[in-house]
């Protein structure tokens, strides 16, 4: 039997999709007891706080090794950008990571030293004054006209009804801000929720995205990275956190 030559086979393992590269679920250990309780009182009473974005800046330092002082992640997708997002997502999602409702066992810890809701309220409130820095990584393949226009078309069929016209998302009803976040970072997520490893979403966001395919959660990334994100732009594109 004939062997594929050494470079093709790195040349197909570069093509790979994003998910390919994630550890086998079945080898991680058990995940730590969920409280939702915990985490729903912990987000109204930071909702309650209001939030200090001065006072959140400081807070912030904590946060800012993997995302960044701008809150621009990785063009890698392995931290998202949070630049501009709404505040009461990211209180939702904060308090959820403390509560182990939503499964991130990197940020946990520094989740866990912020000292409580005004904390929380503090750090939402500047992240969200952030201006947006450009250069969101994107999905640069040959086809990647296709697959924009494929999931244009998937947004504006199961999506925009929450997150918007330009993916803006709702600070209102706590519905996420997806226009302009890292491709591959979103097509992480879209896979977690849809094979049921992230827990901490809209029940009817798990029963529309469960139809759909790798391929179309592909496309449907690579639409909402290449939209701009709303608000105040930065300037030049910031150097990449470390490895």
């Amino acid at each position: 039997m004939l062997k594929m030559p050494y470079l093709l086979c790195v040349a197909l393992i570069a093509l790979a999709p994003a998910w390919a590269a994630e550890p086998a679920r079945s080898s991680l250990p058990p995940p730590p007891e969920k409280s939702p309780s915990q985490a729903e009182a912990e987000r109204a009473l930071a909702l309650a706080e209001g939030g200090d974005a001065a006072a959140g800046k400081a807070a912030y330092k904590v946060c800012s090794a993997c995302h960044l002082p701008s809150g621009f992640g990785r063009r890698d997708g392995g931290y998202p950008k949070l630049a501009g997002q709404h505040a009461t997502v990211l209180i939702k999602q904060i308090a959820d990571i403390r509560a182990h409702v939503r499964e991130n066992g990197g940020m946990h810890s520094f989740a866990m030293e912020l000292r409580g809701p005004r904390d929380i309220a503090d750090v939402a409130a500047h992240i969200e004054s952030l201006c947006i820095p450009p250069g969101n990584g994107r999905y640069v393949m040959p086809d990647a006209d296709t697959r924009i226009a494929e999931g244009g078309r998937i947004f504006d069929r199961d999506c925009v009804d929450c997150h918007q016209p330009r993916g803006q998302g709702s600070k209102e009803k706590g519905y996420p801000m997806l226009a302009g976040q890292h491709y591959r970072y979103l097509l992480r997520q879209l896979a977690d929720i849809r094979d049921g490893y992230r827990q901490n979403v809209d029940p009817d966001m798990v029963k529309t995205i469960k139809k759909h395919k790798n391929g179309e959660l592909q496309s449907l990334a690579a639409y909402l990275a290449a939209l701009d994100t709303p608000g105040t732009p930065c300037g030049p594109a910031p150097a990449q956190a470390r490895k």
